[in-house]
């Protein structure tokens, strides 16, 4: 057997443990099982985008992981085959100002819930990575740590919240070219740090989070600081 062949097996059975959970709750007579998860959270600027996935049991998607473990162009691989086979797939977005309104713990679990209700299939059960949410009568919910890592439901979930954020920051660079966008993606880097400091804020950036709202206070943004 060839490295390849060996390590496409080492992929199978990698993924086929990540149906733990998923496999639970059909063993305990739950039928469609669905994961969520979030893109964004940390980040300074942008929406907060948030998904929910219902895959098909035990489908092999290969590479299916926690975003975070994948390379971009590998995650784009993995989101259209997500998109393909899944049953179904949904995913929303909290706008900076919502983000701002509600403060980040609150806009995620809006987000969740909204992402579930937002599915063409409805879910009995579903699964979120380490948060306490509530989806309504007839679903139950189950809280996994480090879920994106554990859950191919939520690892799914993960992926397409990333590049739909990661499609999203590709626009805001547009928009505004001197942030880097195309490669912070919105996140607290030093180079985003320092360009806010030196040109002030955006419309797109969190007024609530540091060192935005330092600004924030002393009314300097992106238009009054560059003209």
């Amino acid at each position: 057997m060839t490295n390849k062949e060996l390590k496409a097996l080492a992929d199978i059975e990698r993924v086929k443990k990540l149906y733990k959970f998923e496999d639970e709750a059909r063993d305990a007579g739950y039928k469609l099982i669905a994961g969520t998860d979030e893109a964004g959270r940390g980040a300074l600027a942008g929406d907060l985008t948030v998904a929910a996935v219902i895959l098909p049991p035990n489908l092999y998607i290969p590479y299916l992981n926690d975003s975070k473990k994948l390379l971009a162009k590998k995650r784009e691989t993995v989101f259209d085959e997500i998109m393909k086979k899944a049953i179904a797939v949904s995913c929303v977005r909290i706008s900076p100002e919502e983000v701002d309104k509600l403060n980040v713990f609150d806009a995620t679990l809006k987000g969740m819930f909204d992402a579930v209700q937002k599915l063409p299939v409805r879910p009995d059960y579903v699964l979120t990575d380490a948060m306490k949410q509530d989806f309504g009568e007839g679903i139950r919910a189950r809280s996994v740590v480090h879920g994106d890592a554990l859950s191919a439901s939520i690892a799914a979930a993960s992926i397409i919240a990333k590049v739909t954020r990661d499609r999203l920051a590709d626009e805001w660079h547009k928009l505004y070219p001197i942030y880097g966008f195309d490669h912070n993606r919105g996140y607290g880097t030093k180079f985003h740090i320092d360009t806010i400091k030196t040109f002030g804020y955006t419309p797109i950036h969190r007024k609530t989070f540091s060192p935005v709202k330092e600004l924030v206070s002393g009314q300097m943004n992106f238009f009054n600081s560059a003209g």
